[in-house]
């Protein structure tokens, strides 16, 4: 079998968790004898990761271009696989035309509406609304999952969320949450041997920023009663306004690209990430459970994952707490002990990869024995593709067209 997958970004593993988390599904793909392919219009950048060390072609492709059909047409996937739903709002009508008898499977990462609907409630300082959850970031993101074969949700919380709000059918819903090898689990320094905090996540996804300024707002405190700790803040693209609020002196200090996550947080006593919004599942704190170190964050921070009683750390919304939790944590031995025993038992149970990449297997191989029926039982799926994919294909024709046009200009 041919699988083609279409990225929104070229997977920078490095960078973010859905780096990794593409690449596992990948390499899941890889490990049934699947032909796989990654083609992407976005530009190529320092930290991508070399496909060809999984044996996994690539190929550039461009928005708004008919080259689109001649390549898809060409290749003739019997799986294609979107990295997120904007990927299937530029180029699902044309699989839909060039390659109708594919398996559509959208990989949403978190789902993105979610995401910024609370962050614009965060903003504003208010709860989510109704119209939050109506916005037409939802209404896209939802056509996109209506319009595909399956979904692959992240987080227990969003497969509950798609089928309370929006009625989504659960045969469309997969989930599909970080997949680790539990194989390369290994012990790691002990309380004793380790020193400071530290956060680590991309600086471009706003969530991660956030924390980093609600940090460096709390962290006076911590520091007052922990003088000689630091928080060693790790993130790929740090822009010059994060690297100017370092400062030695205090301990509050960002360190920006990170190349290996593990080495510097299993060297580190407490993960601190008090994330006040965002979406799916963090990959930071997969982490700190492969590395035993313990972590503090926000009832946001562990959505998806285990609740506060299971949680290998601590959980707190408010500020006054977080710092009361940083410094029970970072100088209680026993307590710390406590959390660090449960990092290896916790990931193994909810993120082992060999039964959830088995899952997944079994969920695409039935729906392509039965795709036929799936897609007639999916009428409303089948709607939105006649209508919305209509106009989203006209626009794309027309940008097209008007491209050649200035083409032949010059």
């Amino acid at each position: 079998m041919k699988v083609l997958v279409i990225g929104y970004v070229w997977p920078e593993p490095k960078s973010s968790a859905a780096g990794s988390h593409i690449l596992s599904i990948m390499q899941t793909f890889l490990g049934q004898g699947w032909q796989v392919e990654f083609a992407s219009p976005a530009q190529k950048t320092p930290h991508m990761f070399d496909l060809n060390n999984i044996h996994v072609s690539s190929a550039e492709i461009t928005l708004n271009c008919d080259s689109f059909n001649d390549y898809i047409a060409a290749f003739d996937p019997d799986i294609v696989m979107f990295d997120r739903f904007m990927m299937e709002e530029q180029f699902g009508w044309r699989v839909d035309t060039y390659c109708p008898n594919a398996l559509k499977i959208l990989d949403t990462e978190d789902l993105q509406s979610v995401r910024n609907a609370r962050h614009l409630a965060h903003k504003a300082g208010r709860p989510l609304t109704a119209q939050d959850w109506s916005s037409d970031l939802a209404k896209r993101e939802i056509a996109a999952i209506l319009r595909c074969d399956l979904s692959l949700i992240i987080s227990d919380y969003e497969m509950n969320l798609l089928q309370a709000q929006y009625k989504l059918e659960p045969s469309l819903l997969h989930h599909l949450p970080f997949m680790f090898d539990t194989d390369k689990l290994t012990e790691n320094p002990s309380f004793e041997e380790r020193q400071h905090f530290v956060t680590i996540g991309n600086f471009r996804h706003a969530p991660n920023w956030d924390s980093v300024l609600f940090l460096q707002q709390i962290w006076p405190q911590i520091r007052k009663q922990l003088p000689t700790a630091e928080l060693h803040i790790y993130g790929s693209y740090p822009p010059p306004k994060a690297t100017a609020i370092s400062n030695e002196k205090t301990g509050f200090i960002v360190k920006g690209w990170c190349d290996d996550a593990y080495e510097v947080v299993k060297n580190a006593k407490v993960m601190l990430s008090p994330l006040r919004f965002g979406a799916g599942i963090k990959g930071k704190f997969l982490d700190a459970m492969v590395c035993q170190t313990p972590s503090i964050t926000t009832p946001i921070g562990i959505e998806g994952m285990f609740d506060s009683e299971n949680w290998p750390g601590l959980v707190s919304e408010h500020a006054e707490n977080i710092v009361t939790d940083a410094v029970n944590l970072y100088s209680n031995s026993a307590l710390w002990q406590q959390k660090s025993s449960l990092c290896h038992n916790k990931l193994i149970e909810k993120f082992a990869k060999a039964p959830l990449a088995c899952d997944l297997i079994e969920k695409i191989n039935s729906l392509r024995n039965d795709l036929e029926q799936h897609r007639l039982n999916n009428f409303t799926g089948q709607m939105l593709k006649h209508h919305m994919h209509a106009s989203t294909k006209y626009m794309s024709q027309w940008i097209t067209e008007k491209n050649k046009s200035r083409h032949n200009d010059e």
